[in-house]
């Protein structure tokens, strides 16, 4: 079950054919294709109208407010992470340093 198995190239079966020679062809130069007058859009012109234009700045504005207060956020997270880490250190300082005064 766990031994690998080596796969066994299979034999080719019927009438082996050599493959086919290609002959190069050349190439003659024609008359070039006339570009059209007036190229048709790729995709169609968006019009700002004033309704459009205000929501887009109405939507902008709320997405940059909603990523500055998560960013705020997260800075006031690790200011107070690392403020009650200092807390915790300087209170272990002190029991410490009070606990070698008393030996």
């Amino acid at each position: 079950m766990f031994q690998p198995k080596i796969p066994t190239m299979p034999q080719p079966s019927g009438q082996v054919t050599r493959p086919a020679v290609v002959q190069p062809t050349t190439i003659t130069p024609g008359t070039p294709a006339l570009a059209p007058a007036a190229p048709a859009p790729a995709r169609p012109v968006v019009q700002l109208t004033p309704g459009t234009a205000v929501a887009l700045v109405g939507a902008g504005t709320a997405v940059v407010l909603v990523v500055g207060t998560v960013l705020v956020s997260l800075l006031l997270a690790v200011a107070v992470t690392s403020a009650s880490v200092a807390v915790c250190a300087f209170v272990l300082r002190s029991l410490i340093a009070s606990d070698a005064k008393r030996r």
